[in-house]
């Protein structure tokens, strides 16, 4: 048997992160071989943070930075961005929010200027906010055309009994129609504070400069405000099987669903784990469930199983696309897997051949500066920026015993939500 070199699992986390008397947390990598800067702002103020009747209003406020500041027009940052060939985005998801711009050394100091006053002293118009709050209604009704979206916000909803994290991020349209400007102007003064703020500067930019350039652009922030009062409960244990189906007039094969609550970023070395044993289950034509109920059975035509790592609870899900008629019996294979992931170890040639896949793609995922800065933004939101380092030496030292008690911990085959997808040909 092929032995893993060491080497592949030692990296070290090759960044500086500082902490400002404010609050705010840089992080800094000095790129010296590229001539483009990446600044990459995350904010923990994503949809957990919404008070329950405020929902969607974390995602309605990615949008609403960009309509400008006191300082900053309408449409100002993105004409700067795109005149001078840069790449600017945002995202919203359930642990945050993040805001990033690529651009040339030359143009950086402008381009981040820029993106800090419309953050820090977003003027969220009223009349604006009219406006794109049709563009975020249009967005949902796109979204409940997508049968994938509507399966995984199901499946969230039947997962989630308690915690936010059963919320759609988008938000629903009646609420949304009851926001006002003075709502978000609250959540954003509330939330989009040094202390709740990571920004990530990753490039062909020295250190002095670039802590120079965040101290200078992010010292002044808007007065803090404060929103209703928001209660996480935390999630009660699964104690059985919740089923859940729905019937959809669009879609020519039925979806199975089924997931479990994992662990979040307190136990982070359990959640890798479970990642291992996600792509053992389905990460190519050789594992598990792929050459059993695709290439041999013929049960399904495509099967895949994933790791949603969340600050809180994450979630561990399969999701197969399949025949009605099989739903029953790809189930039952499926929970039969699992039991036997409790009972029988996994072969080493099998954890080996997933640890090299996972240690390889965790390399490709950070070959960039904008990968590395999304890699450490997000962890810094879910645990901090260095533990993204720890990923390849967690996954290399993972044992078969390790993952059989991990998978008995957290992968019942009798406790667990499913949610099927069925085709109704009547509507």
């Amino acid at each position: 048997m092929q032995k893993l070199s060491e080497s592949l699992y030692q990296n070290k986390f090759n960044a500086n992160t500082f902490r400002l008397s404010n609050g705010l947390t840089i992080i800094h990598q000095h790129l010296p071989a590229t001539a483009v800067v990446v600044s990459d702002i995350w904010v923990s103020a994503g949809a957990i943070a919404e008070p329950a009747a405020w929902s969607g209003m974390a995602h309605f406020l990615e949008h609403m930075i960009f309509k400008g500041s006191p300082n900053v027009m309408v449409g100002e940052f993105d004409w700067l961005i795109e005149s001078t060939g840069g790449v600017a985005n945002a995202a919203t998801s359930y642990d945050y929010a993040h805001f990033y711009v690529t651009t040339a050394v030359a143009h950086f100091e402008r381009a981040l200027s820029c993106l800090a006053d419309i953050l820090l002293r977003a003027s969220i118009p009223d009349q604006e906010f009219m406006r794109e709050r049709e563009v975020v209604i249009e967005e949902i009704s796109s979204s409940h055309n997508d049968p994938d979206f509507l399966g995984f916000q199901a499946l969230c909803q039947n997962t989630y009994q308690c915690h936010p994290y059963r919320r759609s991020i988008l938000g629903e349209k009646e609420l949304l129609l009851e926001h006002t400007p003075n709502q978000m102007r609250c959540f954003h003064r509330t939330h989009y504070q040094p202390e709740n703020m990571t920004v990530i500067v990753v490039g062909g930019i020295e250190q002095d400069q670039a802590l120079a350039l965040v101290n200078d652009n992010f010292s002044q922030f808007s007065a803090p405000s404060e929103c209703p009062p928001i209660t996480i409960e935390a999630e009660p244990p699964t104690l059985a099987v919740r089923r859940q189906e729905l019937l959809l007039p669009r879609i020519e094969q039925a979806r199975l669903l089924m997931a479990w609550i994992c662990p979040g970023s307190e136990s982070l070395s359990e959640a890798i784990a479970l990642d291992l044993i996600a792509l053992i289950l389905t990460g190519g034509r050789s594992s598990g469930l792929v050459r059993e109920l695709r290439e041999e059975r013929q049960l399904v035509t495509d099967i895949d199983c994933n790791l949603s790592l969340q600050k809180d609870s994450s979630m561990f899900s399969i999701g197969a696309l399949l025949a009605t008629e099989h739903i029953p019996m790809v189930e039952k294979i499926i929970c039969d897997r699992l039991n036997q992931l409790q009972h029988k170890l996994i072969p080493e040639v099998e954890i080996k051949r997933a640890q090299r896949q996972l240690v390889n793609d965790y390399i490709f995922s950070t070959e960039t500066p904008a990968q590395l800065a999304s890699v450490y933004g997000f962890y810094n939101i879910v645990a901090t920026a260095a533990h993204s380092a720890l990923y390849p030496q967690i996954i290399g030292q993972l044992q078969p015993e390790q993952l059989q008690a991990i998978a008995r911990r957290y992968l019942s085959p009798e406790r667990y939500a499913v949610t099927v997808l069925k085709p109704n040909y009547y509507s």
